[in-house]
C-alpha cells in the first residue's frame, strides 16, 4: 500500500520534469476551475438583472466586496494550510502530511459554523454601514442572508481544494466545479426565471451548488489511494499542525481581510453615487473576476510549486519556476486589460440595458483595466513568498498599500473631486505602489537568491 501511495504522489508532484509544462498543466485546470467559480455570482447577476429589475441587480452586483470580506480571512488560513501541506508532500513526510490535512479539515468545520452564524447575524448592519440605498437594502439583506446560510460549504470547499492543489491535483476540483456550476445555472433559471421566487432564490441556488462541489471533493479525498487520503476518525486538531497552519495562514488571512475591508470602503463610496453606479460598477466587478483569473491560477501554481520544490530541496528549479510564472501572469493580465478596455460598453451591457449604468461601469472599467499587469505582479510575488514560508512581507505591504493608502486616498480625494473616477483611480495607484515595493524586495532581498541557506536555517530551528 505504501509503495502504491508513493507512486500516486508522483503523478501530482511538481518537483520533476519540465518546469513550464508542470506549471501549465497545474495552472490550466485551476484557471478553468476559477472560470466556473466566477460563473456562480456572475450568472446570479445576469439572471436577476434580466428577469427581475435593476434594484435586484444592484443588490447582487454589490455583493462581491461584502462576501469577500466575510470569507477572506478563513480562506487565507486555508492558504496557509496549503503551504505546509505542499512542503510536507514535496518532502515525502507523509505522517506530517496526514496530520496537517486532518487538522485543516477540523479547522474548516469550526470556522465554517462560526462564519455562517456571524454572516447571517451581521448582514443588515454591514450593508447599512456601507450606505446601501434604501430601495436596494431589502433585497441585498435577503440575498446575503441566504448566501451565508451556506457559508460552511464555501469554507469546506476551499479547504478541500486547498488540500488537492497543495498535492498538485488541480483536475478533480475542476471536474466537480463544472458539474456544480451547471447545477447552479439550472437552479437559477428555475427559481428566478421560471418560478419567480426573487433575488434570495439566486443565493439559494449558489448555496446548493457549493454544497454539491464540497461534497464531491470530500468523497474523492475519502476514496483516493494516496498519502493524502482522509479518514473521518482522524479529523481532529493536532497541536503542532494547527500552530504551523495558523503561523502560515494568519498573515494570509489578515492580508485578505484588510484588502476586503478596503474594498468594502470603496464599495460604500460607490454606493453614494446611487443605484445606477452600483449596478454599473457591480457589473464590472463580475467581469473583473474573470480578468483576474490568470493572476489567481498562476499565484496558486507558484505557491504550490515553490512549496513542493522547497520541500524536495529543488532550489534551482524554484528560481526558474518563479520567473516563468511571473512572466505568464503579467502578460496574460495585461492582454485581458486591453481587451476589457476595448469592449467595456458591450461587456457591461451584458448585465444591464440602462444607459446610465453602462456609462458608470464603462468609465470605472476603463480607468482600472490597463493596470492589470501591476496587480498581477503584486499577487505573484505574494504567492511566491507564501510558498516560501514568508507570508508576513506581503501582508504588511498590502496592508499599507491596498488598505491604509487606498482608504486614505479615497477619503481625501473625494473632498476635492467628488466623481466616480476618483474612486476608480484608487486601484491603479495602490497597485503601482505595491508593485514598486515588491520589485525592490524581489531584486534585492537575500531570500530569493539563497533558498538553500534559508531552508537549512529553518530546519535547524525545527520548522518544515
Amino acid at each position: 500500500m505504501k509503495e502504491v501511495c508513493i507512486l500516486n504522489s508522483k503523478k501530482t508532484s511538481l518537483t520533476s520534469g519540465s518546469i513550464w509544462k508542470a506549471m501549465l498543466l497545474f495552472a490550466l485546470p485551476v484557471f478553468l476551475g476559477n472560470v466556473f467559480q466566477q460563473l456562480y455570482n456572475t450568472f446570479d447577476a445576469w439572471v436577476v438583472g434580466n428577469y427581475i429589475d435593476d434594484n435586484a441587480l444592484a443588490a447582487v452586483s454589490s455583493s462581491g466586496s461584502l462576501i469577500f470580506m466575510m470569507i477572506s480571512f478563513f480562506n487565507g488560513v486555508a492558504m496557509g494550510a496549503g503551504v505546509v501541506i505542499a512542503k510536507a508532500f514535496g518532502a515525502k513526510q507523509f505522517d506530517s502530511l496526514r496530520k496537517y490535512i486532518h487538522t485543516a479539515i477540523a479547522f474548516g468545520l469550526i470556522t465554517g459554523i462560526i462564519l455562517t452564524v456571524v454572516g447571517v447575524a451581521l448582514t443588515p448592519f454591514v450593508l447599512q454601514w456601507m450606505g446601501t440605498p434604501s430601495e436596494v437594502l431589502p433585497q441585498s439583506i435577503t440575498y446575503f442572508r441566504y448566501y451565508f446560510y451556506g457559508a460552511i460549504f464555501i469554507v469546506m470547499y476551499n479547504i478541500f481544494v486547498g488540500i488537492l492543489h497543495a498535492v498538485g491535483d488541480s483536475k478533480h476540483p475542476l471536474y466537480y466545479l463544472i458539474f456544480s456550476t451547471f447545477i447552479n445555472i439550472a437552479l437559477d433559471m428555475l427559481f428566478v426565471a421560471v418560478l419567480g421566487l426573487g433575488v434570495g432564490s439566486a443565493a439559494v441556488a449558489t448555496t446548493i451548488s457549493q454544497g454539491v462541489s464540497a461534497l464531491l471533493c470530500f468523497i474523492h479525498l475519502l476514496r483516493v489511494n494516496a498519502p493524502y487520503k482522509i479518514a473521518v476518525k482522524e479529523i481532529r486538531f493536532d497541536r503542532k499542525s494547527l500552530v504551523d497552519i495558523i503561523r502560515y495562514g494568519i498573515p494570509s488571512g489578515v492580508q485578505n481581510s484588510v484588502i476586503a475591508v478596503a474594498n468594502v470602503v470603496v464599495q460604500s463610496n460607490i454606493n453614494s453615487f446611487g443605484k445606477a453606479a452600483m449596478a454599473g460598477c457591480g457589473s464590472y466587478s463580475k467581469l473583473e473576476g474573470f480578468a483576474f483569473l490568470p493572476v489567481t491560477c498562476f499565484t496558486q501554481a507558484l505557491s504550490t510549486f515553490v512549496g513542493q520544490n522547497l520541500g524536495a530541496r529543488q532550489y534551482d528549479r524554484v528560481k526558474k519556476g518563479v520567473g516563468f510564472g511571473i512572466a505568464c501572469s503579467t502578460i496574460l493580465a495585461e492582454l485581458i486589460g486591453v481587451l476589457s478596455y476595448t469592449f467595456s460598453p458591450v461587456l457591461i451591457g451584458l448585465f444591464t440595458d440602462s444607459p446610465e449604468s453602462i456609462s458608470f461601469g464603462t468609465r470605472h472599467m476603463r480607468t482600472i483595466c490597463l493596470f492589470y499587469c501591476l496587480m498581477a505582479f503584486s499577487h505573484c510575488i505574494a504567492g511566491i513568498m507564501r510558498g516560501a514560508g514568508k507570508p508576513s512581507v506581503p501582508m504588511f505591504t498590502m496592508l499599507a498599500c491596498w488598505c491604509v493608502i487606498r482608504v486614505t486616498y479615497i477619503t481625501v480625494a473625494l473632498k476635492f473631486v467628488n466623481e466616480l473616477t476618483t474612486v476608480s483611480w484608487a486601484y491603479p495607484i495602490t497597485w503601482t505602489l505595491s508593485s514598486i515595493i515588491f520589485l525592490i524586495y524581489f531584486l534585492k532581498a537575500d531570500w530569493i537568491h539563497n533558498f538553500e541557506r534559508i531552508e537549512e536555517k529553518k530546519e535547524k530551528v525545527g520548522k518544515i
